[in-house]
């Protein structure tokens, strides 16, 4: 083995499939397993007495035999210029972004300013088990290239974009058409692909942005395929009427982005609470996805996600689980799955907490179309681990003491868990966090 070997050992969970569909197919767990890690990728994982004999005596081995070993967590919706906004009072999605979040990201036309959040922020996903994200910054091309210059320092699979705005936002955050166009083109043709870099267009939404530049969007996906799109869709009810007077040929804000060519599935939606029946085919026969945010549809008083009606076998949304930080309320997927739990009680509806974790790991990575990459434990997929600690605290370690089942272990890590509950997490084979870091 090369110096860059390392393996850990403990509790082994994986997932192949959606137990919500498959049940207990669909997981793979291993009360004592072992995964390999080489040059960043899974060189073999399963049983440790299977896998032991096969390394070499050199290869460092981080055992944690009381813990659970899963896939790095992935966020698809989150917003790194907004880390110091993160908890501001008292406003729904318009006056807030006019309050707080865009008088924030006027800081970002400072180069450093840009570096130096990028590495907060990526710590903070590190110590909170998060490994992939699909990210907002700024509408500075520099805010982007902060962002892939830390991220790719770290070797960390990340997805991200500059934000696009031509209109109704505040002069020192507002480009062109042609501008935006021509950023977006740079930093796609130096970031898009380069290690583990992608990019996503990214409109912020309707509303700052005119039909020339949702265009220039959509022509920026046809000339690069494969590349992402993100924006928001259906977060408020007053987005949504501002959206109706912006484009009043358009028979429903979900037609908006299809007149442009901005649906398909590599296209992330925020949000998509209030959606029309008739928006619900666009999205559904486009595969675009919606991005479930909890914590930030509860904290700004946007609404409920319905996930049951977007389970429709009829008419199916695929829906990914995200954070939404700042206007979400905490880094961690963990809380983000107790408060996604709490949305659906309000609904009638369920989380049971194989199905959660299903959604973080590889629920995330289908929906962002990087299965074949990262969200499994998986011999060739990329090396991002976390490792988990049912007992971090005094009250989880006083409920553990009841605990029988493995699903009653990942219910407490999703009710209870937080950064504290993340003992390690691992990018790329390299660990970037462990709990006494602090």
């Amino acid at each position: 083995m090369t110096a860059s070997s390392r393996a850990v050992r403990g509790r082994l969970l994986s997932f192949r499939d959606d137990p919500a569909v498959v049940g207990a197919e669909g997981y793979d767990f291993i009360e004592d397993g072992l995964v390999l890690m080489v040059e960043g990728r899974i060189a073999d994982v399963g049983a440790a007495e299977e896998v032991m004999p096969r390394l070499d005596a050199a290869t460092p081995i981080d055992h944690y035999p009381d813990a659970l070993i899963l896939p790095g967590f992935i966020d698809i919706h989150i917003h790194y210029p907004q880390t110091q906004v993160i908890a501001s009072y008292g406003a729904q999605l318009l006056d807030w972004l006019e309050r707080y979040a865009l008088v924030e990201e006027q800081r970002f036309a400072e180069p450093e300013h840009c570096a130096q959040v990028a590495a907060f922020f990526l710590d903070e996903l590190a110590r909170n088990g998060t490994t992939t994200a699909m990210v907002y910054c700024t509408v500075h091309p520099q805010s982007a290239e902060a962002f892939f210059a830390e991220a790719h320092r770290r070797n960390a699979r990340m997805l991200a974009g500059k934000v696009l705005m031509d209109r109704n936002a505040p002069p020192d955050l507002s480009d062109t058409a042609e501008q935006g166009y021509a950023d977006s083109k740079a930093l796609i043709e130096r970031w898009h692909g380069e290690g583990r870099q992608l990019y996503a267009v990214t409109p912020r939404f309707a509303v700052t942005s005119t039909e020339a530049q949702l265009e220039a969007a959509g022509t920026l996906l046809k000339e690069f395929p494969d590349c992402y799109l993100q924006t928001h869709l259906s977060e408020n009810h007053r987005e949504i009427e501002t959206v109706r007077a912006l484009f009043p040929w358009a028979e429903s804000y979900t037609g908006v982005y299809e007149r442009f060519g901005l649906l398909g599935p590599r296209s992330v939606f925020g949000h998509c609470i209030h959606l029309e029946d008739s928006e619900r085919p666009l999205l559904s026969e486009s595969r675009s996805v919606a991005a479930f945010c909890p914590t930030s549809n509860l904290f700004i008083g946007s609404g409920l996600f319905d996930l049951a009606r977007a389970q429709d076998p009829a008419m199916p949304l695929r829906v990914g689980l995200a954070t939404d930080v700042g206007g979400g309320t905490s880094y961690s997927m963990l809380s983000t799955l107790a408060e996604a739990y709490k949305v659906l009680q309000l609904q009638h509806q369920n989380l049971p907490a194989l199905q959660g974790f299903y959604r973080i790991t590889l629920g995330n990575a289908r929906a962002l179309g990087l299965e074949d990459k990262i969200g499994r434990l998986a011999k060739g997929g990329e090396a991002d681990i976390v490792v988990l600690d049912a007992k971090a605290t005094a009250a989880m370690a006083h409920r553990y003491a009841r605990v029988e089942t493995l699903e009653e272990e990942l219910f407490l890590l999703m009710t209870l868990g937080d950064d504290r509950a993340v003992r390690a997490t691992y990018i790329a084979g390299d660990p970037v966090h462990s709990r006494q870091d602090g």
